[in-house]
């Protein structure tokens, strides 16, 4: 074998040994990341008193995510549906109790929270 086909091997094979560290590597971030994502989301419940009116199992004044999770999830509605509706806020959905809108939310906020919800908010 030739020094430049020696060479050449030994290129591709840290090529392919680096390739493997790099999808490893996102592997572990994107573990990492997710627990991260429903922590934040809590927080944002709490932010923004989502928990005065609703809480994990238990109906307060409105339905606990569990219910709306039900509710939505499992493909009967999107995060961005559910998002919309906290934002303008409805009436008649879970019975006489009316949601005020949350306009004051920003939209990344509550497309994390509606995805949260939709996730099983834990």
């Amino acid at each position: 074998m030739t020094h430049d086909r020696k060479q050449q091997n030994g290129i591709a094979s840290v090529r392919r040994s680096l390739a493997a560290s790099l999808v490893a590597a996102l592997g572990i971030g994107v573990s990492i990341a997710w627990p991260a994502r429903a922590v934040a989301s809590q927080a944002l419940a709490q932010k923004y008193a989502c928990v005065a009116c609703h809480q994990p199992a238990t109906k307060v004044v409105g339905p606990s995510w569990k219910d709306i999770g039900a509710k939505y999830g499992d493909g009967k509605g999107t995060a961005a549906q559910l998002a919309a509706s906290i934002k303008a806020g409805s009436s008649g959905k879970w019975g006489a109790m009316p949601m005020p809108p949350q306009a004051q939310v920003p939209d990344a906020d509550l497309q994390s929270l509606a995805q949260w919800v939709l996730d099983g908010a834990k």
